[in-house]
């Protein structure tokens, strides 16, 4: 290893760490959001988890991965609905990238089988509770991404769930 190549692998070993995570938004025909019960944590998710960036992922193949492997469904994810910069106490900060799963059929809600490792249940949780299953920043990520897929618009950009004003 020459000393520039000793150099460089220095300074990148000394920037800071973020975590980076992608998930998926599916719904029901009435408008109910899939939600799942992990065994590890409080709170209920969206399928999903941390992108294994190591290993040359990409947030969409991360998702489609976490998908597979939580519920068993093979979905190619849709558009970008929300990128979220997620800060807590006690870990590094989270970019975590939403897209959009579209609307389930009754075959594909049937096929669901959940990964028993990490997941307890899954449930198709209606618009108004979605504060109540998710905690932290998921819940306002979740609810922004509901409204860009609404009015139509691009992915928002969030900050701990909250839209971040654009000027």
């Amino acid at each position: 290893m020459t000393q520039e190549t000793q150099d460089y692998a220095t300074y990148i070993a000394s920037l800071p760490r973020v975590l980076a995570a992608a998930a998926v938004l599916f719904r029901d025909e009435e408008g109910r959001v899939l939600m799942v019960e992990p065994n590890y944590r409080e709170g209920w998710a969206l399928p999903g988890g941390t992108i294994e960036s190591d290993a040359g992922e990409t947030p969409r193949e991360g998702a489609r991965r976490e998908t597979l492997e939580e519920i068993g469904l093979d979905v190619e994810p849709g558009r970008l609905l929300a990128l979220d910069w997620a800060s807590a106490p006690n870990r590094p900060p989270i970019v975590a990238y939403l897209y959009d799963g579209g609307v389930l059929t009754g075959a594909q809600l049937a096929a669901i089988r959940l990964q028993e490792a990490e997941l307890i249940s899954w449930h198709l949780v209606p618009v108004d509770e979605i504060p109540a299953h998710a905690l932290n920043h998921l819940s306002g990520r979740i609810l922004a991404a509901l409204a860009a897929l609404a009015d139509g618009t691009g992915a928002v950009e969030l900050e701990n769930g909250r839209r971040v004003p654009q000027t």
